[in-house]
């Protein structure tokens, strides 16, 4: 009966670690947690009062997503993960510890609205974030903030821009949506005016 667990563990195992493998060759990036400095500049550039929807893009195993739950308690946090594992270990964290305004999805965020949105989070890879810039330009109300660490958004300008003191020298961007521009113009003005 032994040899039988020991296999039935193994092969858990096994299946979870090509499980792991097939996401990140599928999405382009392995399930990484945010390191604890990391985490902390992330936060420090989110009000803790801030309301609204706050998503955070590619979560892993919800080490960024409890603590963004944590500090903006008034926020609805929504985080995204397509890989299993990572989704599976963030959920069973949220029953052991819940955490009443955040809310898992495995799901492509790609697919989901931003429409409304109050702020977005992620950590994820170049081609990514490129794919990233023109869905968040168009669904997202200009002044929303973005924030990404590592990685940043290809042809946006950070309006703030912190190095965190680790090993990596780990960039933080901090963006916000530029406002609309009318075919005639930026939003309140006339051709020539």
């Amino acid at each position: 009966m032994g040899a039988l667990l020991y296999l039935l563990l193994l092969a858990v195992l096994v299946g979870g670690m090509l499980s792991i493998v097939f996401h990140t060759l599928r999405t382009g990036i392995s399930p990484m947690p945010t390191s604890g400095r990391v985490r902390r500049q992330v936060l420090s550039l989110l009000p803790e009062d801030l309301e609204g929807t706050v998503l955070e893009l590619g979560s892993g195993w919800g080490t960024l997503a409890f603590s963004l739950a944590d500090r903006c308690p008034r926020a609805r946090v929504v985080a995204y993960e397509l890989s299993p594992v990572p989704y599976a270990f963030a959920r069973l964290r949220q029953r052991l510890a819940p955490r009443p305004n955040l809310r898992l999805v495995r799901e492509d965020f790609f697919r989901a609205s931003f429409s409304g949105v109050s702020a977005v989070v992620c950590y994820l890879y170049p081609g990514a974030m490129t794919r990233l810039g023109p869905k968040l330009s168009e669904e997202l109300s200009p002044g929303t903030r973005i924030l990404s660490h590592t990685f940043a958004l290809r042809g946006w300008k950070p309006v703030r821009t912190l190095v965190v003191d680790d090993l990596y020298r780990t960039p933080v961007y901090l963006y916000e949506v530029p406002p609309r521009e009318h075919p005639s113009g930026p939003l309140g003005t006339t051709p020539g005016g």
